[in-house]
């Protein structure tokens, strides 16, 4: 492996994660250790010397009951049974009289009581001449006699090399399983970034379709990759709106303009217009400026809108209370235009939302529905001249209710949608054509004699979409029935 590649292995997540855990666990290990051995080294010194404490007093009773013979008599007994005991008597010139330890320092039998540190000692009838190091207590009889009873440590060594040994096994397994972690690790996460980095270097490059990979293993990385394709989505839906609202601005506003520009080449070059004349097609191009002002401000509001911009204040509103307010403004206009607007909108259907927005989404919906519905009239008007039929009456109508859904089959959700309504009895939409009304510069009207730019309904869809709506269009047979289904204000 090159300087570089191994350089680049140690900056990535995987070999630091996989090196903190291999300090912490080694740091826990040692501890945990040091810890154990420590203490139970520290308890069985306590064994021992809390041992050789009662077998001395035990024989100092059996010396104070049978003598000196006696005592020999049990020590020669004792020291006849295998084991890790130590027993020494010897007279008052330090000489052996009965045990099973051949020779041990002479300083040892100076000693008083329980010897602070270990001694070596050589044990009686072993044919290897061999120092063993053993735990001892020395107490002085009648007549110089001395008493040494202890124990033998050679197991408690044999438990610290254990330990010892443990420890270097343990250190060695930690550091191999680090390692088989980091391979692991390698493998598994950092495949899953470097499919991550492809996807976003692919979105880069202008692929806005691409998505980022979901292994359907539920973990943080799918859930990521989730969150982040949801946000491309929404990038890639706003870059295809923008780029068909370029292409429909082209192509539906490139026709005033070059009407207002011919108006007024033909104006200027005229040498007989009078001022009427001029005041005439100043009007006309007045009204064409202001047509195309009202154009790019219902622009500007919808991409407002769409981006659901925090200038936007919600607040508890009154769905029924807003279709009324309209239906009654919009009342007298219906009656001017030969059209009868009817609602039934009861109080307390309680929404969050902005009340200045719907409004505006309803009277896009009124405007609509009162123009279709009074052009379909017309035409119907035209065919019942010949045969003496009654003529169809323009008809609209708005109301708003309360719809409970059901999620399946055996249990009714308690979601209840406030459905706002407006529906006429005009020529309708095709079914084929029901989403497609809803996107900017959509008009159905292919001769283009009808006023209006195709932006109406694309603001509605916004306004529903800013307050979590669903829009639904059905056949009202004949006409149409617009619906905007709103989550009420306690299920928000």
């Amino acid at each position: 492996m090159s300087p570089g590649s191994i350089s680049k292995t140690m900056r990535t997540t995987a070999f630091k994660l996989s090196a903190i855990y291999l300090i912490i666990f080694s740091i826990f290990a040692i501890f945990l250790i040091v810890y154990i051995s420590l203490n139970t080294q520290l308890l069985m010194t306590r064994q021992l010397n809390s041992t050789i404490v009662a077998e001395v007093r035990g024989l100092v009773e059996q010396y104070r009951s049978g003598g000196m013979a006696g005592l020999i008599k049990i020590i020669e007994e004792r020291s006849r049974r295998p084991g890790a005991s130590l027993y020494l008597i010897t007279d008052s010139r330090g000489l052996y009289v009965a045990g099973n330890v051949a020779a041990l320092p002479k300083w040892v039998l100076d000693e008083r009581g329980a010897v602070e540190q270990t001694v070596t000692y050589q044990r009686l009838g072993e044919n290897e001449r061999k120092d063993n190091n053993a735990v001892v207590s020395v107490y002085e009889m009648f007549g110089g006699y001395r008493l040494l009873v202890g124990r033998d440590v050679g197991e408690r060594e044999q438990f610290r090399k254990v330990v010892e040994q443990a420890f270097i096994v343990s250190a060695i397994l930690m550091i191999v399983l680090a390692m088989l972690a980091w391979i692991f690790v390698s493998r598994k996460v950092l495949k899953r970034i470097e499919m991550i980095t492809e996807a976003s270097g692919n979105i880069m490059r202008g692929q806005l379709d691409e998505r980022l990979p979901v292994t359907q293993a539920g973990d943080e990385f799918d859930r990521l990759s989730e969150s982040l394709n949801t946000m491309l989505s929404r990038i890639e839906m706003l870059m295809r709106g923008l780029k068909e609202v370029s292409d429909n601005i082209a192509h539906d506003l490139k026709t005033p303009l070059t009407r207002l520009r011919n108006r007024v080449e033909v104006t200027l070059s005229s040498d007989q217009q009078d001022v009427e004349s001029y005041r005439q097609a100043l009007e006309q191009t007045l009204e064409e400026s202001e047509a195309l002002i009202r154009t790019f401000d219902a622009l500007l509001r919808i991409a407002r809108v769409e981006a659901k911009s925090t200038q936007i204040e919600k607040a508890p509103l009154d769905v029924g209370a807003i279709a009324a307010d309209m239906a009654e403004l919009y009342e007298p206009v219906a009656e001017d235009e030969g059209a009868r607007l009817t609602w039934k909108a009861d109080t307390g259907y309680m929404i969050n939302g902005n009340r200045e927005l719907i409004s505006q989404a309803l009277a896009n919906l009124i405007d609509n529905a009162m123009k279709y519905a009074v052009r379909h009239a017309v035409e119907q008007r035209q065919e019942t001249e010949a045969d003496g039929t009654e003529p169809l009456q323009p008809h609209i109508h708005i109301a708003v209710s309360r719809k409970t859904i059901s999620n399946n089959a055996d249990k009714q959700d308690s979601l209840g949608l406030i459905i706002l309504t407006v529906s006429d009895n005009g020529q309708g939409i095709a079914e084929e054509d029901r989403d497609r009304v809803l996107q900017r510069f959509v008009r159905l009207d292919k001769s283009r004699n009808q006023p209006g730019s195709g932006l109406g309904l694309s603001l509605v869809n916004a306004v529903a979409s800013l307050h979590d709506a669903k829009i639904e269009l059905g056949d009202n047979e004949p006409g149409l029935i617009f619906s905007i289904c709103f989550p009420p204000l306690d299920e928000q």
